[in-house]
């Protein structure tokens, strides 16, 4: 018995609760009221429920088209709890009930948000809440606003909650189905469309922590490093994003070929946004070039940053291995950001992250090369989209067997609680030790 409470730590009651979620979503989208001819089936409805709650957005059904409302609105619920987190939607529950947060809720607070410390967290939750709610309500009128001009107001609006909803989430989902349209194709040169969903993603994706250092703290140089450092991070992506797509794309004729100078900008713009796990698509991802494509799946694999909606190995991970790699070069003993050095604990720790993901990827796309007849660039994109909890796709999730389905599930599943989870577990493990071993070197390189 008292194993058993030994092993009920932090990370696998986060991964428990994830899993009630993706079980109640399947069990409530198997249900024939959630789709428009007949139940779905099981393994569809759990593809769907975890890609929901792990805020991916890949579909084998189309969503605008095959859900009624209810199973909409079951899958939007499932995105909202998906993004802000299993703990977070607790202790919303708990502060409405007046329930007090013990000490071991704290503690799985703590992991769920890649926090440092158990101080402040329940109020740290409370602005999450707080901001969320409030940007997500204020961009579904602006959207819904502005789809009304389009489709009426009631179909309007509620297209405007959903895809504010699921564009701060990251989760990609959308349901322009209804109205006979893909994504967002039809308004990538819309600005107010455009900018506003963008936005939401970036926002989404900067990490919830930054977001309130940002509002308590309003300069730059006043925030934490961690802040700091997810902004530039963040903002050279993006840069990098915009022009790597636009000189890739420029030409080719089945996506900005055909478009006028002034009109390739503000889909190369989100589309290498998109890949900060946005999972929305302005232009046909299947038309893109091979090299467009590979460059994606770089940009999928970083994704957004700690403690946000988005997936990936995050921002500050690919960024701490990247100045360690300088240092190494440079010839530096110890590693420095903004003047600050890192513990080693730090760098160890993002670079046994990148290494899993890495093998996981591996793993799932040697598998999916053998169950799948796809082409191998295809699959790979599909797996890095899946681990980055992206939902890019170059339209082959539909087309995908049983097993591949299954594996891509477990792959999306892993990708959102995956990383996070086991480098929390390495850094549980590391324990002072008052033995020291003789050292020896090895040849590397």
């Amino acid at each position: 018995m008292i194993k058993d409470k030994k092993a009920l730590t932090p990370a696998r009651i986060l991964v428990g609760g994830f899993l009630s979620l993706i079980l109640i979503g399947t069990i409530l989208l198997s249900l024939p009221i959630s789709s428009v001819e007949g139940s779905i089936g099981i393994i569809d409805a759990l593809f769907t429920a975890t890609s929901a709650v792990c805020v991916t957005g890949l579909v084998v059904v189309d969503t605008g088209t095959h859900f009624t409302l209810f199973g909409q609105l079951v899958i939007l619920g499932l995105i909202q709890a998906g993004g802000l987190g299993f703990m977070t939607m607790a202790t919303l529950i708990f502060l409405l009930l007046g329930k007090k947060i013990t000490l071991k809720e704290r503690l799985v607070i703590q992991e769920a948000l890649n926090q440092f410390s158990l101080e402040g967290l329940v109020r740290l939750t409370k602005y999450i809440l707080i901001f969320t709610i409030s940007i997500e309500l204020i961009a579904a009128l602006f959207l819904g606003l502005r789809f009304s001009v389009d489709y009426g107001y009631k179909l309007g609006m509620y297209m405007g909650l959903f895809h504010s909803i699921s564009a701060f989430a990251n989760a990609g989902f959308d349901i322009m189905g209804i109205v006979g349209q893909s994504s967002l194709m039809a308004y990538q040169n819309d600005p107010v469309v455009v900018f506003i969903i963008m936005a939401l993603f970036v926002l989404g994706g900067l990490g919830f922590t930054v977001i309130v250092d940002i509002y308590k703290r309003h300069s730059f140089g006043k925030m934490a490093l961690h802040s700091r450092f997810a902004l530039v991070l963040t903002g050279i992506l993006l840069l990098i994003g915009f022009l790597g797509v636009f000189l890739l794309e420029y030409n080719n004729p089945d996506t900005l070929g055909e478009m006028p100078f002034y009109k390739k900008i503000l889909p190369s713009i989100f589309t290498g946004a998109t890949t900060r796990t946005a999972g929305f698509n302005t232009v046909d991802t299947g038309s893109l070039r091979p090299a467009t494509l590979f460059f994606m799946s770089v940009l999928m694999f970083i994704g957004a940053s700690p403690a946000s909606t988005g997936g990936g190995i995050k921002t500050t991970t690919f960024g701490v291995l990247l100045v360690s790699v300088v240092a190494m070069i440079k010839g530096d003993r110890e590693v420095h950001i903004f003047n600050r050095r890192l513990p080693f604990e730090i760098v160890l720790k993002a670079l046994s992250i990148i290494m899993i993901s890495l093998v996981i990827i591996g793993l799932a796309t040697i598998i999916l090369s053998r169950t799948e007849q796809q082409e191998f660039l295809n699959i790979f994109f599909e797996v890095v989209s899946a681990f980055g909890t992206v939902g890019l796709s170059t339209g082959i999730t539909s087309e995908l067997t049983t097993v591949g389905r299954i594996i891509i599930i477990v792959i999306m599943f892993t990708g959102r609680v995956g990383p996070l989870t086991l480098a929390l577990a390495f850094s549980q493990r590391m324990k002072s030790s008052n033995i020291r071993y003789p050292e020896e070197k090895v040849l590397v390189g």
